[in-house]
C-alpha cells in the first residue's frame, strides 16, 4: 500500500509540474512578450500590390483561354466529311466524294460478278471499293499533308519571329510566312489572313488553324497567339520558345521513328513469313496444300489462321506505334 501511494503521489507530481512547464512557465520566462513583439513587428499591412493584381489577371486571362480551347475541341469529336476534304487538300464537295465513291463501288462489284465470284463475294468487295478505299486514300492523303505541315511549321515561326523582332506587327509577319512558305503552309497561313481580312480577330483567325490542321503543333501557335493578344507579353519570346518546341518534337518522333524500325521490319518479315511459304508450297506441290480452300475442315483451319494472324499483327503494330 505504502508503495502504490508513494506512486501515485510521485505520477501526480510529474503531472502537475509538466502542466505548470506548459501553461505557467513561458509567461514567467518573457516567452510570450517576445513572440508579441516579433509578431508586431513582422506583421505586415494587408495590401494588394499592382503588380500581383496583374499577374493574377493574367493568370485568369491564360486559363480562361486554355479552357476554351479545350472546350472548343472537346466538341469536334465527329469530324464532317467537308472538314475531312480540306484537311486531305482536296476542293471535293461531299456530293462529289460520295459519286465517285459509288461509282467505283459499282464498278469492282460489276467486275467481281463476271469474273464468277459468288454474289456475296462480290457485295463485299463493292462495299471495300465504295466505301474502305476512298476513305482510307482520304486519310492517307491528310497524313501526307500533316507531315509537310509540320516539316515546314519551325522556319515559318522564325521567320514570324525575326519579322516581330525586326519591328513588324504580327499580321505582316503571317503575310511574309504566306508568301514564300511552301505547301500546304502558304494554304493555311493565306486563310488566316482572309479570316482576319473580313473582320475576325487575329488570335482567333490563329485558333481556327487547328480546325483545318489538326495537329498539337498547330493548337500550340493558336494558343500562343491567343494568349499574347489577350494578355500581352513579348510575343517574339513566346514564339521562340514554340519554335524550339517544334523542333525537339520533331527530333523526338525521327528518334522514336528509327528506334522503331527493327520492330518495324521484325512485324513485317513475321506477318509476311506464313503468305509467302503457302506461295512456295503451292508452287511445289499444289495438291498438298490445296485442301486448305477444297475441304471444309481446311477452309475452318485457313479461316482460323488469317484471324490469329491478323490479330498478331493488329497487336505488333500498336506495340510498334509510339504516341508522344
Amino acid at each position: 500500500m505504502e508503495m502504490q501511494t508513494l506512486a501515485l503521489g510521485f505520477f501526480a507530481a510529474i503531472a502537475v509540474g509538466g502542466l505548470a512547464w506548459v501553461f505557467v512557465y513561458p509567461s514567467l520566462s518573457g516567452d510570450t512578450k517576445v513572440e508579441k513583439r516579433l509578431s508586431s513587428v513582422a506583421r505586415t499591412t494587408p495590401t494588394v500590390r499592382q503588380v500581383d493584381r496583374v499577374q493574377r489577371s493574367r493568370r485568369e486571362q491564360v486559363e480562361g483561354s486554355l479552357k476554351e480551347i479545350e472546350t472548343r475541341n472537346a466538341k469536334q469529336k465527329k469530324v464532317p466529311l467537308n472538314t475531312r476534304l480540306s484537311q486531305a487538300g482536296l476542293d471535293w464537295t461531299p456530293a462529289k466524294f460520295g459519286t465517285l465513291s459509288a461509282v467505283l463501288g459499282v464498278t469492282v462489284l460489276g467486275i467481281a460478278i463476271l469474273f464468277g465470284a459468288s454474289l456475296i463475294a462480290a457485295a463485299g468487295l463493292g462495299f471495300a471499293a465504295g466505301f474502305g478505299l476512298p476513305r482510307w486514300t482520304l486519310g492517307f492523303l491528310k497524313r501526307r499533308r500533316e507531315k509537310k505541315f509540320l516539316a515546314a511549321l519551325p522556319d515559318a515561326v522564325d521567320v514570324i519571329v525575326r519579322g516581330i523582332k525586326a519591328g513588324l506587327p504580327l499580321f505582316d509577319s503571317i503575310k511574309m510566312v504566306a508568301a514564300d512558305a511552301p505547301e500546304p503552309l502558304r494554304t493555311e497561313f493565306n486563310a488566316i489572313i482572309e479570316t482576319q481580312t473580313i473582320g475576325m480577330p487575329l488570335d482567333e483567325a490563329c485558333a481556327r488553324l487547328y480546325d483545318r490542321m489538326p495537329l498539337p503543333e498547330a493548337n500550340f501557335l493558336g494558343i500562343v497567339i491567343s494568349i499574347q493578344q489577350k494578355s500581352g507579353g513579348n510575343l517574339a519570346e513566346a514564339l521562340s520558345n514554340l519554335s524550339k518546341v517544334l523542333r525537339d518534337r520533331k527530333k523526338m518522333a525521327e528518334k522514336i521513328q528509327a528506334m522503331s524500325m527493327e520492330a518495324k521490319a521484325s512485324a513485317a518479315i513475321i506477318g509476311s513469313l506464313p503468305p509467302i511459304v503457302m506461295l512456295l508450297v503451292y508452287l511445289t506441290t499444289p495438291d498438298y496444300i490445296a485442301l486448305l480452300w477444297t475441304h471444309p475442315i481446311g477452309r475452318i483451319m485457313l479461316a482460323g489462321c488469317v484471324l490469329w494472324m491478323s490479330a498478331g499483327i493488329f497487336v505488333m503494330k500498336k506495340m510498334i506505334n509510339f504516341d508522344f
